[in-house]
């Protein structure tokens, strides 16, 4: 049976910054809240736009 030869990549993140491990000010809000926030915001302005019709 013949061995496979293990080959290795070079490192792609060498020297770049990790956002995701940075902690930053502002509200923290998870994906669903973002969802729920942009459907409300655009209901509000389409019962807007019929309002004033």
């Amino acid at each position: 049976m013949a061995k496979k030869e293990k080959k290795y990549l070079p490192p792609s993140g060498a020297g770049l910054v990790r956002y995701f491990e940075e902690e930053t000010k502002g509200p923290k809000m998870s994906p669903e809240q973002v969802v729920i926030l942009t459907a409300v915001l655009a209901i509000f302005c389409i019962a807007l736009r019929f309002s004033y019709s």
